[in-house]
């Protein structure tokens, strides 16, 4: 179990044991990474191709807020990266044209009403929308009317399946975070509260949508482990390991990873047909959500 964040490969959340340099620098990392969330999205298009895109949400300080968009190919190689500051008034709504090969691809945004809650990610007033060869491929935000006033697509639905999600989250004892398990399922609001002072009444509690759903008494002899919850009537495998919190001197980070095990048939159950087996079987089934939790002391 202890290994669990390696699915996400070289840019993935590691679990191990912190050298004393990686301490040194522990709590002016947690400061910038406590406002980064980073979500992934499989959209294909009707000729049975697709792209892999990569939002970074982001806001800092220095920086103010940011985005940055990139997006891959089938084989999750590089087309072209975009970053825009909205903190900038100028920023804030605009669009942007690129020619890639024989693909145009067109980014438009507008953040100039986006309301936050304590994520850098916008929960309303707003949308992010990218179309390839005028054909819709996602499309984020519930300003989806003033999308299509600005963007002439032949497609108006885009086929985009939430993939992934990587948030950085700050608390004392609370820590919470919004995700979409199933495809273009509910929004769940998920917050994990966990006291590591006790020693003996130590516990980790996990509720979806204000609901309990998980609770770890006596943690510091279950500081890792693996349980499955229901979401949406589907089975969510959660892992946790909060040892850095526990048994390290100065401040670490706690990682929780929530993954749906669902099958790729009832994915794209309400999905076209016509998508071959081999198309399915290179997708990324299910969704995956890491949190790194960093204590505000």
């Amino acid at each position: 179990m202890k290994d669990f964040p390696s699915c996400f490969g070289e840019n993935g959340v590691q679990v191990s044991e912190a050298s004393s340099e990686a301490h040194m620098t522990t709590t002016a990392t947690s400061k910038i990474a406590q406002n980064l969330v980073t979500c992934v999205y499989q959209c294909r298009m009707r000729n049975l191709s697709y792209f892999i895109v990569t939002l970074t949400w982001s806001k800092n300080l220095m920086m103010g807020q940011t985005l940055s968009a990139e997006i891959g190919d089938a084989n999750n190689q590089c087309l072209c990266k975009v970053d825009i500051k909205p903190w900038l008034f100028s920023k804030r709504r605009g669009f942007k044209n690129l020619t890639i090969g024989s693909k145009f691809i067109d980014i438009y945004w507008d953040l100039s009403c986006a309301k936050f809650g304590s994520s850098p990610e916008p929960i309303e007033g707003f949308y992010f929308a990218i179309a390839v060869n005028r054909e819709l491929i996602l499309v984020l935000g519930d300003m989806e009317e003033e999308v299509h006033k600005k963007i002439d697509a032949t497609s108006l639905t885009p086929n985009a399946v939430f993939v992934s999600k990587r948030a950085h989250v700050f608390g004392k004892k609370v820590y919470s975070t919004r995700a979409q398990f199933c495809g273009k399922g509910q929004i769940h609001d998920i917050l994990i509260e966990c006291d590591t002072m006790g020693m003996h009444d130590s516990y980790l509690l996990i509720r979806i949508d204000g609901n309990p759903v998980m609770q770890v008494k006596c943690l510091r002899w279950k500081f890792r482990g693996n349980y499955t919850i229901l979401v949406d009537g589907l089975p969510v495998e959660v892992y946790w390991d909060v040892h850095s919190w526990l048994f390290e001197k100065l401040m670490g980070n706690a990682v929780f990873l929530f993954k749906s095990c669902l099958s790729a048939e009832k994915l794209w159950a309400s999905e076209d047909q016509s998508w071959s087996s081999k198309d399915r079987q290179s997708q990324a089934f299910g969704f995956s959500l890491v949190l790194c939790a960093w204590k505000n002391e």
